[in-house]
């Protein structure tokens, strides 16, 4: 008997130039090896300024996609890469085309564009654009502070707000800073260090001092915003989550008129000391479906470093829902073991004694079924 095969089909993907066309190739046609191995079946022809793809139908209309967007990059002058295109791929059957989300600039300067690499970032700069609260909540490298930052100098350059201040709460990753030689400003210094990081890649060096020191630019800790409002000023709060609920609320309600607040955080991570809960967990139950209040999530895809940073994150997040079911596991093993020795206490208060043990034990095992199922009605009850 035989099985049936997927119809075979054809489409032909057009370039422009030969210089675009490359682009998209890759060096030795490196490029064109990725996307057949990632579609099952595929083949991928170049000729002249055409590429002929052959397959099965679902493989080949999409393949012919990747290749559409890839030629609209390309076209926009962004560098085709191995790491691109496998970005790409993971994109592939979202509603807002890719080349639509990497096409779109926020900052040029210094010789380089700074644009959103995966569709979450551009939504998350579209509602940075169409909102005054701005949650970015999500793992290291997805682009929430950097992203931001290059809002807030593009929102400055074109007089939208006449101030940017960045803040960061002072707590400690598990080192101890404290004990540092030098003035106060010295001590809170390498916990902002990210902040100007990000700085000296969107401005010239020479012009951050005088911006800092006309007040255009505030780098500051978050103790540092009690009892101010912040009128006319981009406002971004970086490592969102080491906030507690009082300094969460403490930073929000310093919202003045014509400003914009981006807060930036990863859940995942939190080193507030003595157990404390986030703000940042927080805040989204409080806050959610708040009129001009937006939660943009990243995720592990969005990632935008060395490829590995986002296989990393992807494990991490694997092992804390394993070390979770292995809890409730535990939790569930500990409760029985407690009720049934409630319940063979009350049994030997019954008078059932060790001559019947089996009985006892059935009785006791009767007894942790019943309570279990006594539980669980209620549960269902309260729910």
């Amino acid at each position: 008997m035989s099985t049936s095969r997927p119809l075979a089909t054809a489409r032909t993907v057009s370039f422009k130039s030969a210089a675009e066309m490359i682009a998209v190739l890759g060096p030795s046609d490196a490029h064109v090896s990725i996307i057949e191995d990632y579609f099952e079946g595929l083949q991928i022809i170049p000729k002249d300024l055409d590429l002929l793809v052959t397959g099965p139908s679902e493989s080949v209309t999409t393949a012919a996609k990747l290749l559409q967007e890839l030629r609209v990059l390309a076209s926009h002058d962004t560098q085709i890469t191995t790491q691109l295109i496998h970005r790409l791929m993971g994109m592939l059957g979202d509603e807002l085309a890719a080349s639509t989300a990497l096409s779109t600039s926020i900052l040029s300067t210094r010789g380089k564009t700074i644009r959103p690499k995966t569709v979450n970032q551009k939504k998350y700069v579209d509602a940075i654009d169409d909102n005054t609260v701005i949650f970015g909540i999500g793992p290291a490298g997805t682009g929430k502070t950097y992203l931001a930052m290059a809002k807030a100098v593009q929102a400055l350059q074109s007089r939208e707000v006449s101030r940017i201040i960045l803040t960061r709460p002072a707590v400690e990753a598990g080192e101890r800073l404290g004990f540092l030689p030098g003035t106060l400003n010295d001590k809170i210094d390498p916990y902002l260090r990210p902040l100007y990081d990000a700085l000296h890649d969107m401005l010239e060096p020479e012009t951050i001092p005088k911006l800092m020191e006309a007040g255009t630019i505030e780098v500051a800790p978050l103790a540092y915003m009690r009892g101010r409002t912040l009128n006319d000023a981009f406002i971004i709060l970086d490592e969102a989550q080491n906030t507690t609920a009082e300094q969460m609320k403490m930073f929000l309600t310093r919202l003045g008129f014509g400003s914009k607040m981006v807060i930036t955080g990863d859940v995942t991570q939190v080193d507030l000391p003595g157990g404390q809960a986030s703000g940042l967990k927080q805040v989204r139950n409080i806050l959610e479906g708040v009129e001009d209040i937006h939660f943009s999530i990243l995720e592990s895809t969005d990632v935008v470093r060395h490829s590995l940073v986002s296989n990393i994150v992807s494990a991490y997040d694997r092992w804390g829902e394993d070390q979770k079911a292995m809890e409730r596991k535990r939790n569930r093993k500990v409760k029985r073991e407690t009720i049934e020795a409630a319940a063979l206490r009350l049994l030997d208060r019954a008078g059932i004694n060790g001559e019947d043990e089996v009985s006892k034990e059935q009785a006791a095992a009767g007894f942790v079924q019943r309570a279990s199922g006594t539980e669980n009605s209620t549960k269902e009850t309260g729910a």
